[in-house]
C-alpha cells in the first residue's frame, strides 16, 4: 500500500515535466521558425531595395555600383534560371564558407548581382537557440519542481486519508478522514473524505441501533428466564431439576 502513492506521485511529477518539456520545445520552435522567417524575410527586402538602386545606377552610368557586379560567374544557378526575362530576384546560399544573401536583376539581357553576407543573422538565430534552450530547461526544472510539490502535498492527503479509513476499518469509530486532511482546498481529496466519513456516520449509527436492539432484546428476556431458573431451583432433585 505504501508504494501506490509512491508511484502515484511520481507518475504525476514525470507527467507534468514531460508536458512541459513538450510545450516548451513547442514554443521554442514556434520562436525560432518565427524569428528565421523574419530574418529572412528583412535580409531578402533590403537587398531587393539594393538591387533596385544598382538597376537604376546601371541605366544612368553603364556601371555596377554598390559592389555589384555584371554577369558574374559566381550567381547560384536557381537565381540566374529566376532573373531570365527582365526579373528580378533573391536567392539564400548557403554553403561551408559561409551563408549569402544573393539578390539579382537581368537588364539589356546582362545579369546585374549583388552579394551580402548573411553569417551576421546565423550568428544571431544561434544566440536565440541558445537563449531558447536555457529558457526551457528553466521552465522544465522549475515546472517538474512545483509538480512534484503539489503532487506530494496531495500525496500525503491520500495517505492520510487512507490512514483514517484504516481506523475505522479497525473499529476506532471516532476517527475521521476530514480530521487528518482537513477542508481545504475543496479537491477530490476533500470529495473521498465526506464519502468516506459518510460511510463511517452510517456504520456508526447502524452499530448504534444493533446495540440498543441487542440491549432491550436482553432486557425483555432477563425476567422470565430470572423466574424459570428461581422455578428450577425449587424442584426436587431429579432429571427434569438438572435439565
Amino acid at each position: 500500500m505504501k508504494l501506490l502513492p509512491a508511484s502515484l506521485r511520481w507518475r504525476l511529477s514525470a507527467a507534468i515535466a514531460v508536458v512541459s518539456a513538450l510545450v516548451a520545445v513547442a514554443l521554442s520552435l514556434l520562436v525560432r521558425t518565427e524569428f528565421s522567417q523574419t530574418q529572412l524575410a528583412d535580409a531578402r527586402q533590403l537587398q531587393d531595395e539594393r538591387i533596385q538602386l544598382v538597376v537604376r545606377d546601371y541605366a544612368l552610368t553603364g556601371q555596377a555600383a554598390l559592389g555589384s557586379e555584371l554577369n558574374s560567374p559566381g550567381v547560384p544557378p536557381e537565381l540566374l534560371g529566376a532573373v531570365r526575362g527582365g526579373q528580378r530576384a533573391t536567392y539564400l546560399e548557403r554553403a561551408a564558407t559561409g551563408s549569402w544573401i544573393w539578390a539579382a536583376a537581368e537588364t539589356d539581357g546582362k545579369v546585374l548581382s549583388l552579394r551580402s553576407p548573411y553569417s551576421d543573422r546565423d550568428d544571431a538565430l544561434n544566440r536565440l537557440d541558445q537563449v531558447l534552450l536555457i529558457g526551457s530547461v528553466g521552465v522544465v526544472v522549475l515546472s517538474s519542481v512545483v509538480g512534484v510539490l503539489l503532487v506530494s502535498r496531495l500525496s500525503r492527503r491520500f495517505r492520510l486519508a487512507a490512514g483514517a479509513a484504516r481506523k475505522v476499518a479497525d473499529g476506532d469509530m471516532t476517527a475521521r478522514v476530514r480530521d487528518v486532511i482537513r477542508d481545504r482546498p475543496r479537491d477530490e481529496a476533500a470529495e473521498l473524505a465526506q464519502a468516506i466519513d459518510g460511510m463511517a456516520d452510517a456504520l456508526q449509527e447502524r452499530l448504534v441501533a444493533e446495540q440498543r436492539v441487542t440491549a432491550d432484546i436482553a432486557h425483555e428476556l432477563r425476567t422470565p428466564v430470572t423466574g424459570l431458573v428461581t422455578a428450577a431451583e425449587l424442584l426436587p432433585p431429579s432429571r427434569p431439576a438438572e435439565l
